[in-house]
């Protein structure tokens, strides 16, 4: 039986998504240069998103972390723009309605702390993760925004929130 529970990152959870993000990298082949695989926050992720205006969610089942999103203001962008950052999932994740139900509490929180758009980057292949944030109202862009060091990464999406 699945006890899901979407809460707030927590320092002990560090390792466990950073593992999440490195294994669905390897899995579906992504890039490890240009992409979040790079970022040197990825060992730290309660610390990086431990400031005013952000949030990372982990989403676990019976104690496992499975997966995990989070928002933050974007990198070198108008402080009205907000990034949805490190939204990856475990294959045993996926199918569930949990990258709606974390969108949602993400999306939610970037409003809550005043955040005008959203802007998120990801790659040509994951579909099913473009499908996803269409539905939830997110438009492709010609030219990416900011400046997240994501260079292989050339789908650039914006959400008005």
């Amino acid at each position: 039986m699945q006890q899901i529970n979407i809460r707030p990152i927590q320092p002990e959870d560090n390792q466990a998504i950073e593992q999440v993000v490195r294994d669905v990298f390897i899995e579906m082949d992504i890039p490890k240069v240009g992409t979040a695989y790079a970022d040197p926050q990825l060992k730290l992720m309660f610390e990086a998103y431990h400031k005013p205006k952000a949030i990372y969610f982990v989403v676990e089942n019976n104690g496992k972390i499975i997966g995990g999103a989070g928002v933050s203001q974007l990198e070198n962008e108008d402080e009205s723009i907000c990034e949805l950052q490190k939204m990856y999932f475990l294959p045993e994740a996926r199918g569930l309605g949990l990258g709606i139900e974390l969108m949602h509490k993400c999306l939610a929180k970037a409003k809550e702390f005043g955040f005008e758009s959203c802007y998120l980057e990801t790659m040509p292949y994951m579909k099913d993760a473009q499908k996803l944030y269409k539905k939830v109202g997110f438009e492709y862009l010609n030219e990416p925004l900011g400046n997240t060091g994501h260079t292989s990464c050339p789908v650039w999406m914006l959400k008005k929130l």
